[in-house]
C-alpha cells in the first residue's frame, strides 16, 4: 500500500488562506451592496434630495423676472408649477406683464439654503422651505436686496416636482 506524502507548503497554505479571504471578502460586499440597493432609506433620502433641488429651483424661478425678457421668464413660472398655482399665474398672466411691463424692473433670486420640511413619497407631496437673497433693480435708482424665507408645497407630476402653493415664511417670534 502506497502511502501519499502530503507536504506543508507556506505558500501553498498562504494562497488557500487569500483566496478564502478574498471570496469571503466578495461575498460580505456583494451583499452590502444588495442590502443598500434595496434600502427603503437610500430611496427616501434620494426623493427628498430630488424634491428639494426642485423645490429650490422653482421657488428660485418664481422669484425671477426681467421685464426685458418678460415671456421667457413667465413660461419659467408656469412650468415650475401646477394645480392652482399654476391655473393662477395663466389666468392672471396678462394683467401681470402690463405691471411689470409698466415697472420695468427686473428681480433676480439667489438660494441661500433650503430644507425639506415633510415628505410623502408615495402620496408624492412634499414641503420646502427656502432662503432667498432677492435683488429687485427699477429703471432709476440702487438695486433693492431683501432676504426671505419661502414655504413651498410641491406635487410630483410625470414631469418631476412642481410647485402647487407658495408663500412667505413667518419670521420672528410667533409664541404669543
Amino acid at each position: 500500500m502506497a502511502r501519499v506524502r502530503t507536504t506543508r507548503n507556506p505558500l501553498v497554505i498562504a494562497a488557500v488562506a487569500l483566496t478564502v479571504v478574498a471570496a469571503g471578502a466578495a461575498g460580505w460586499g456583494g451583499w452590502s451592496r444588495y442590502e443598500a440597493s434595496h434600502d427603503d432609506a437610500a430611496a427616501y433620502a434620494q426623493a427628498r434630495d430630488e424634491a428639494l433641488a426642485a423645490g429650490e429651483q422653482a421657488v428660485q424661478n418664481m422669484n425671477t423676472l426681467d421685464h426685458a425678457r418678460l415671456e421667457k421668464g413667465l413660461d419659467s413660472w408656469e412650468d415650475s408649477t401646477t394645480g392652482d398655482l399654476h391655473k393662477q399665474l395663466v389666468d392672471g398672466r396678462d394683467a401681470f406683464v402690463k405691471q411689470i411691463e409698466a415697472a420695468k424692473t427686473v428681480s433676480t433670486a439667489k438660494v441661500l439654503s433650503g430644507a425639506v420640511t415633510e415628505l410623502d413619497d408615495r402620496a408624492g407631496k412634499a414641503g420646502v422651505m427656502v432662503a432667498l437673497r432677492v435683488t429687485v433693480t427699477a429703471p432709476e435708482g440702487e438695486p433693492a436686496v431683501k432676504e426671505s424665507r419661502m414655504l413651498g408645497q410641491l406635487t410630483r407630476t410625470s414631469e418631476g416636482w412642481k410647485l402647487s402653493a407658495l408663500g412667505q415664511a413667518l419670521v420672528g417670534n410667533t409664541a404669543g
